[in-house]
């Protein structure tokens, strides 16, 4: 005589409840650290752009200081010392310029907001409401 193989153990209501919300827990644990690590990154970008920027504001300064002098003298034997300086003042002008234009540019390209855990979260979102229809 056969006897019927007991029916598998079928997880109670407050089981799979409990299994959900431990699954969301760690669903939401998993992306704020996704975005901590995005933040890193970014930060690590920002500041490689500040430091070209700084290294270019003092190596500008030290070029300029010398340069400067230089030509100005230079040119102070043509014309005048007041015009001489006039007009290398402007040509370093125009390269502070070059410079800021550069470095803003590369400023830009750094994301304030981390892109990827936005997305995964708006995605989290629609499923969790998905799952209560």
């Amino acid at each position: 005589m056969s006897y019927p193989s007991p029916a598998p153990h079928e997880p109670s209501l407050g089981e799979l409840v409990g299994e959900i919300g431990e699954d969301l827990s760690k669903l939401f644990r998993q992306e704020l650290e996704l975005a901590k690590v995005e933040i890193r990154q970014e930060a690590t970008k920002a500041g490689k752009a500040a430091g070209m920027l700084g290294g270019a504001g003092v190596a500008g300064h030290m070029v300029a200081l010398f340069v400067t002098l230089a030509v100005m003298f230079g040119l102070g034997e043509v014309m005048g010392l007041g015009w001489a300086a006039l007009v290398v003042a402007v040509i370093w002008a125009a390269i502070a310029g070059v410079l800021f234009t550069t470095g803003r540019t590369r400023m830009k390209q750094v994301s304030p907001m981390p892109e990827q855990t936005v997305e995964t979260l708006k995605e989290d979102a629609r499923w969790a409401r998905d799952l209560r229809k």
